[in-house]
């Protein structure tokens, strides 16, 4: 059965202290977008922090918003409405952003994605997991791990390393420093407090 659990705070490695887990379960921590809540395996989850300015990068997906310094590592940050060509909506006081290392080793990155708000987290047994519809909608299904039903809504399960392809930003020189300027949405570019 899917249980839900203690949300853990913004910026903890993972938030794994305090938590049980059998064997046969995973932990997500569950998002919103366009009104419908998300999950992504908190294992990924490296920090949530609130929206703030990015240097934007030239030549690069109308999705991918920019780069932010975050404690001397270089990370893209992606509109995740964008990226699943939903409508755009101003970023405010609720909008985050989740920080996950996707890919395995000397391959892996650290990447953000652009939510409206962060939810809960939700341990989700492996066998009550049920797979995508196999039929067209707004998301691809390759982005899809699966279906996850918490109380009486569902939840959609993604696969950080598809959705967040790492091929797809070995384009993106991180090692170059442009000039710095803001990309902001929304707001009269009012920035987000980071969530503490």
């Amino acid at each position: 059965m899917t249980d839900k659990v203690k949300r853990p705070n913004p910026g903890d490695e993972a938030a794994e202290e305090g938590f049980e887990v059998n064997a046969d379960t995973n932990q997500y921590l569950t998002f919103i977008l366009a009104g419908e809540e998300y999950g992504v395996d908190i294992l990924r989850v490296q920090e949530v922090k609130g929206w703030e300015s990015v240097t934007a990068m030239p030549n690069t997906a109308a999705y991918i918003k920019g780069v932010i310094n975050l404690r001397g590592t270089i990370v893209p940050i992606l509109d995740l409405r964008e990226r699943f060509a939903l409508e755009s909506i101003p970023y405010g006081p609720r909008t985050v952003v989740i920080v996950l290392k996707v890919g395995e080793g000397n391959a892996s990155k650290v990447m953000g994605i652009v939510v409206d708000a962060v939810s809960d987290v939700y341990n989700v047994a492996t066998r009550e997991m049920r797979p995508p519809p196999d039929f067209c909608s707004v998301i691809s299904t390759d982005f899809v791990r699966g279906l996850a039903t918490v109380g009486e809504k569902m939840v959609i399960l993604l696969d950080s390393d598809k959705l967040l392809n790492v091929e797809e930003f070995d384009e993106v020189d991180l090692s170059r420093r442009p000039s710095r300027r803001s990309h902001r949405d929304g707001a009269r570019g009012t920035e987000a407090p980071t969530l503490q």
